[in-house]
């Protein structure tokens, strides 16, 4: 038997003496490996899972915390480097290797560097099966006991991590945010702002934003001009606090068309949606879009890709782009899923598209699915079947049966508010003394914007089903009344107008109850010197909205504009010249508040949108405001060619109008000698037309009279040229308009800008015209047949009246 050399028998003495003294010492030497580059090297040249799971199964007992961490990320690169289809997350995930991996970062998290820790967290995350996995919960804990440490970049990562859980409104994004406020002076990475800027929007204040804003675009030079996805995250963070703030918008709209190339269906999805939203209108950009996405037609035969695809083209596709997309749709509809359908159905809402078979296929698969729609997608459904005119009674009754019993469970108000808003559209809408008692609950706790929907719910039952009238119009007006008294309450606990205006911005005000609106626009007036040039392009339109005059709202308006003009962007002079001309007011510096505004959009007219241009044109024109250089814009071969795939001509005829066209018949002596939905030069479109000759007599049309509801293919058919051509001497054009209740200012019986303005047009055209009001033919005095007769023969044969 062979002895032990002496020095090895001194050095495993010395050893023991060592650990004798230093025992954690010795357990860290131990486990330790004095080199982790070989192993990570190893980890490095492994291809695919199989290989880093056999790699961690042989040194799980010597990893590093740095290993650890590789070997997440050797996991997840793979994962990225494979379609969307090859991914294999639930097969990594269930590998009992990873498992093992999974153990080791739980013993080792504490003694990995922020880098990695973050990392883990993010990677754990991609993989984890569970809602509450523990790593993740440790990893959490960990990262926010280090969150002041964090540069930019981290917290930024990290902040998404918080953001994939859905912690939006946790104390710990409100940390990050309140960490980003403190060092926002001295932040020069945009790249990772735009990241934390998204993911804390949700819970800063209304200055804060601003700041972020001017920060931002203080930066914005400083990135790369191909940083697609930066400009798509500034757009989403001004889509989330809801500013359409037009400096940044346009900076972010460059950068998307100078990388058109970088931009794939998903990308051009987002930012449509987004500039949706906004209401930011690119005319280059839809033009760039409509290209890309049409060469994408015969590229996407997958149900996803192309519904995609449909969502995203069709509301901006020409006729034939459209055919092509609802035919082929049509030979997949039935490989759609309900999430696909619902996506469908939608588009057609934005489309406008009333195709029956498809609709009847996209139907047949979302009452399949129906019992699996959560509250919001049961309104959205409801919306566009009602736009679209489906009806079909199992369907309906399904849908109604499902938004009664998310009602009977539902407790908040918003939500409340849109169930209630969804079962009013469809038939029978009205509320048994559950669903009622459900609204009376949460009224206490709605903000402006679930009053009014909930009022508008109600008015829609008490005006739509007269069958219920007698039992149930009693509750109805009480929970009316009830509605009125909380938005009183609410409108005269607002102590400012940026309180108030977050409610407001909320809602619709063409649909605002008339109750609440004159108490809303009296609370406006009430802090009428607060409106700036911050806030002036909001109030405006909102005003434009409601149909409402105010002039002392008008007139501060009208002075901000004046004053403050060089902080108010050029791209929202329409905004603010908009309520001038829907009311048709003229504020008391009317040439000095237009001039200003227009000589600040003078040098951008030649790259405004194309129907921004028109519709300010427009607005100026029905005050009678005419600047030369803005008709110069308008009326140039280039412009007009921009125009032209822009343009698209609606007729609508109502029941009222139907009602006065067979009345007229009989007054004019046959259905031949009146016409309905004339088409006039300059594309004015009139309610109904009639020729008497110079006894006063009525002229008949030819057999190619339009029909009833229709447009002729050309302004003025060959016997109804210009005024004057061919009419027989003495004999006269006459146009009758019927006005509804959107022809007048809600509050007062002042006719709106543009009616006055197609009245002044119609008569320079040669027309006499005639107006016929909605409050007017629906008065006591014209109660009967015999009495509108009458009417129509004094206003057509009597003196012409004014």
């Amino acid at each position: 038997m062979k002895k032990t050399p002496v020095f090895l028998d001194s050095l495993v003495t010395d050893m023991l003496r060592l650990r004798a003294i230093c025992p954690f010492s010795w357990r860290v030497f131990q486990f330790r490996p004095i080199s982790c580059e070989p192993l990570i090297i190893q980890m490095n040249k492994c291809t695919d899972e199989e290989q880093i799971f056999d790699f961690i199964e042989r040194n799980k007992a010597i990893l590093s915390e740095k290993q650890v961490g590789c070997a997440f990320d050797m996991l997840w690169k793979l994962q990225k480097q494979k379609t969307s289809l090859l991914k294999n997350v639930e097969d990594v995930r269930d590998h009992p290797q990873f498992l093992t991996l999974h153990n080791l970062a739980t013993n080792k998290f504490k003694l990995m560097n922020d880098d990695t820790l973050v990392n883990v967290l993010h990677i754990t995350q991609q993989f984890a099966g569970e809602s509450h996995d523990p790593l993740v919960e440790a990893l959490v804990t960990e990262a926010w006991r280090r969150l002041e440490r964090f540069d930019i970049k981290l917290l930024s990562e990290f902040s998404s991590c918080l953001a994939d859980q859905r912690l939006y409104f946790s104390p710990l994004m409100g940390k990050i945010a309140d960490i980003v406020h403190r060092n926002l002076e001295t932040t020069q990475d945009l790249s990772s702002l735009s990241v934390l800027m998204v993911n804390i929007s949700s819970l800063i204040s209304r200055h804060f934003q601003q700041q972020l804003v001017n920060k931002t675009e203080l930066l914005f030079d400083t990135i790369d001009s191909s940083e697609v996805n930066v400009a798509t995250r500034i757009t989403r963070f001004l889509r989330n606090i809801k500013y359409c703030y037009q400096p940044l918008l346009e900076k972010c709209n460059n950068v998307f068309l100078s990388n058109v190339d970088q931009l794939d269906l998903d990308s051009i999805s987002k930012i449509l949606r987004l500039y949706k939203f906004l209401q930011f209108n690119s005319f280059e950009f839809i033009m760039m879009a409509k290209k890309k996405l049409t060469e994408m037609i015969p590229l996407c035969n997958h149900p996803a890709s192309f519904v995609k695809l449909f969502v995203t083209l069709g509301p901006i596709a020409g006729p034939e782009e459209k055919k092509q997309l609802k035919s082929t749709l049509l030979l997949m509809s039935e490989d759609l899923t309900g999430e696909q359908a619902l996506a469908v159905l939608r588009a057609m809402e934005d489309m406008e598209s009333r195709n029956s078979h498809l609709i009847k296929r996209v139907t047949s698969v979302l009452h399949k699915h129906l019992d699996s729609y959560k509250p919001l997608e049961l309104l959205k459904i409801t919306q566009a079947l009602t736009f679209l005119h489906f009806q079909r009674k199992e369907f309906s009754a399904k849908l109604r049966e499902l938004l009664l019993s998310y009602l009977k469970i539902s407790f908040k108000p918003t939500e409340v508010s849109f169930l209630v808003y969804a079962i009013s559209l469809l038939p029978s809408p009205h509320l048994d003394e559950v669903g009622i008692s459900r609204i009376e609950a949460v009224l206490p706790q709605c903000d402006l914007n679930n009053l009014s929907s909930f009022a508008t719910s109600v008015l829609r039952w008490i005006q739509c089903d007269h069958m219920y009238l007698d039992s149930i119009t009693g509750k109805q007006l009480k929970l009316l009344q009830k509605l009125d008294h909380y938005g009183r309450q609410r409108l005269q606990h607002s102590n400012s107008l940026d309180l108030l205006w977050e409610e407001l911005k909320y809602v619709r005000g063409n649909t605002f109850p008339e109750s609440l609106l004159e108490e809303t626009i009296a609370t406006l007036q009430h802090f009428v010197d607060e409106i700036n040039y911050i806030n002036v392009v909001e109030i405006a339109s909102f005003i434009s909205n409601t149909d409402y005059l105010s002039t002392l709202l008008l007139d501060r308006i009208a002075s901000v504009a004046v004053q403050q003009i060089e902080k108010i962007h050029p791209f929202t002079i329409l905004a603010i010249i908009l309520p001038f001309s829907t009311l048709n007011y003229d504020p008391p510096q009317r040439d000095e508040f237009f001039g200003t505004c227009v000589q600040h959009l003078n040098s951008y007219l030649g790259i405004l949108d194309p129907l921004m241009l028109v519709y300010l044109g427009f607005s100026l024109a029905t005050l009678q405001y005419f600047p030369e250089d803005l008709l110069k814009s308008i009326f140039n071969i280039e412009f007009l060619s921009r125009l032209d795939s822009q343009l698209e001509s609606i007729g609508v005829m109502n029941g009222a109008q139907q009602q006065i066209y067979k009345m007229l018949a009989e007054v004019l002596g046959g259905i031949n000698c009146v016409k309905a939905s004339v088409l006039t030069p300059y594309y004015h479109t009139v309610d109904f037309e009639c020729i008497l000759d110079k006894r006063k007599k009525p002229l008949p049309y030819g057999s190619h009279n339009t029909a009833l509801g229709q447009l002729p293919e050309m302004p003025w058919e060959p016997n109804t040229e210009i005024v004057g051509s061919r009419l027989p001497p003495g004999a006269e054009r006459i146009a009758l308009e019927f006005l509804d209740s959107k022809s007048f200012c809600r509050n007062i019986p002042h006719m709106k800008g543009k009616f006055a303005m197609k009245k002044r047009h119609l008569e320079i055209l040669g027309y006499r015209v005639i107006q016929i009001s909605q409050f007017e033919w629906n008065s006591m005095a014209l109660s009967t047949k015999d009495a509108r007769m009458d009417y129509l023969r004094e206003r057509i044969f009597g003196e012409v009246k004014s």
